[in-house]
């Protein structure tokens, strides 16, 4: 028997910016998506130099659901604020431009919010390539030795956790808070959930929900995207102090150890070599089960993204300066209690 319960209205927020490889893609995952309730697209519109703005007006003339607002600042955090803005409906479904929502997504995050209580529920970044390159990459980050034990990657039991990938909100946790901190040009989603963690609000995870994600298409895109990876996320550990561990503490550790090995080894004695090479051959180890199933090719440059993403977010972390982390931390906002906290 069906029930007679109309589900709620659902607002997507896209964030976009140079986005003409996967920004249709990213929008029909979303407009074919089975959802009982009322929906719209809201698709924040950064400073692109390539077709995005282009396919994104003709995404709005073949879909009346699908709209754009302007994001002249470019930076992820303004655009979301924008899209939250300009949105007018009850749950906030976020999706980048470079990724892919699984059939079922919408309806199965409303459930969960609704059989949970929480705030904000989120899945798994499910990575998936689209040549030998990105396949390599999407099996690094898949893969325990390359990202840890982060459920949201590797997968998991459906549990409370810290923060989730992209998320669905209940509109009123967003209001709330006042949305994003515009200071946190990364990890915004973590600063967001943590605020909503204070005020005594739920964050979900569940593999249930699955966002298949584009990984950048060469070695430089990635460096550079893990290098702001962990530029951000020493940012985020002078923020809340006990927010780091040791995940996260083991590429900065690698990369030092890495070089201090070079060094010993080309000026003292071969002995410092030792430890670049059980590096690399620890990285070709792990290659082997993370390349399961995949052509030889992108096995092959399986270390290479490894390498890429540990040494550049390694080299981020260490080098970031401490006036980043000052200035975000002038910009604290307080989590604001809702009346059932302060009661």
């Amino acid at each position: 028997m069906k029930s007679d319960v109309h589900p709620p209205a659902v607002s997507v927020i896209m964030p976009v910016l140079n986005e003409e490889r996967h920004l249709r893609e990213a929008v029909h995952a979303i407009l074919q998506q089975e959802y009982a309730g009322e929906m719209e697209v809201v698709v924040a519109l950064g400073p692109s130099t390539d077709r995005t703005d282009e396919i994104a007006a003709e995404l709005v003339k073949e879909d009346p659901r699908v709209h754009t607002v302007p994001n002249p600042t470019g930076r992820t955090p303004a655009a979301l604020n924008a899209a939250i803005k300009a949105s007018r409906h009850p749950i906030v479904v976020r999706v980048d431009g470079h990724a892919a929502l699984s059939p079922g997504y919408i309806t199965t995050a409303v459930r969960l919010l609704a059989e949970t209580g929480a705030m904000n529920v989120g899945g798994i970044m499910h990575a998936q390539g689209t040549n030998a390159w990105e396949q390599a990459v999407a099996a690094a980050m898949t893969s325990k030795i390359g990202v840890g034990n982060a459920a949201f990657h590797t997968g998991g039991d459906a549990q409370q956790a810290e923060t989730v990938y992209l998320g669905v909100f209940r509109r009123e946790a967003l209001e709330q808070q006042g949305g994003y901190n515009v200071e946190f040009i990364r990890a915004q989603d973590w600063e967001l959930n943590f605020r909503i963690r204070e005020a005594g609000g739920l964050i979900w995870f569940s593999p249930e929900l699955k966002v298949s994600y584009r990984p950048r298409p060469s070695v430089k895109a990635l460096a550079k995207q893990y290098k702001d990876y962990g530029r951000w996320r020493h940012v985020v550990a002078r923020y809340h102090q006990g927010s780091i561990n040791l995940r996260y503490l083991a590429p900065p550790v690698a990369v030092c150890a890495i070089a201090l090995g070079l060094v010993v080894g080309a000026a003292l004695t071969p002995w410092g070599f030792v430890v670049p090479g059980g590096y690399l051959a620890a990285i070709a180890a792990g290659s082997v089960p993370a390349g399961k199933g995949l052509s030889l090719k992108a096995r092959l440059q399986i270390p290479v993204a490894l390498a890429t993403m540990h040494m550049s977010w390694g080299w981020g972390f260490l080098t970031s300066p401490r006036s980043l982390a000052k200035r975000v931390i002038a910009s604290r906002r307080p989590a604001v209690l809702g009346e059932t906290q302060e009661a």
